[in-house]
């Protein structure tokens, strides 16, 4: 085997057991948006009760990709706030949620979303054993470079943004959310 493969191996055998213990270690998620998260619920159906996401559940709709995030996972989700939208450049949301723009707009959300269930010790773990920072894969195909440094993670989009987790281990039926305070990009 290749050391990619063992490396790819031994990190998900890491996520799943993280994940077996992580949802066990959680007596009680954290509020989100003014509203209670349900570790029983999937990621759409917790989004949709936060205040501070409607933005990005219009945008999840538009882009079509409720059924996706409804399903099985495990799914990590870093979820920006209505803020991290309305800091865009005016007109970059409106423009993004037109029909015809429906294929950006996948892009950019499926760069939020990562094929495991990574809690915020998974991510410091991780981030550790590479030497701070840990390259991961999204959805979307985008690398996103998670950080964690005295007990908080970052994410670095390909463009040089950086992205603060605010709530971290909001556990879900499908996986988790870290709410965030940056919308990340693909490269362009």
């Amino acid at each position: 085997m290749k050391f990619s493969t063992l490396r790819v191996l031994a990190v998900s055998a890491i996520l799943s057991v993280s994940a077996v213990a992580g949802t066990v270690a959680y007596a009680e998620n954290p509020m989100v948006g003014g509203a209670a998260m349900s570790e029983t619920k999937d990621i759409i159906d917790n989004a949709v009760n936060s205040a501070d996401h409607t933005t990005l559940v219009a945008a999840v709709q538009a882009a079509g990709l409720v059924e996706t995030l409804k399903g099985a996972g495990p799914f990590t989700v870093l979820a920006p706030t209505n803020e991290a939208f309305a800091a865009l450049p005016a007109g970059t949301v409106e423009t993004l949620l037109k029909p015809e723009n429906k294929d950006q707009l996948t892009k950019i959300l499926t760069c939020h979303v990562i094929a495991a269930k990574a809690l915020s010790t998974d991510i410091t773990s991780m981030a550790m054993a590479d030497g701070g920072t840990h390259v991961v894969d999204t959805v979307g195909g985008c690398k996103l470079s998670l950080k964690a440094d005295g007990g908080k993670v970052t994410i670095t989009d390909e463009n040089g943004t950086v992205a603060n987790v605010t709530i971290a281990d909001v556990i879900q039926s499908n996986g988790v959310i870290h709410v965030i305070d940056k919308v990340l990009l693909p490269k362009m």
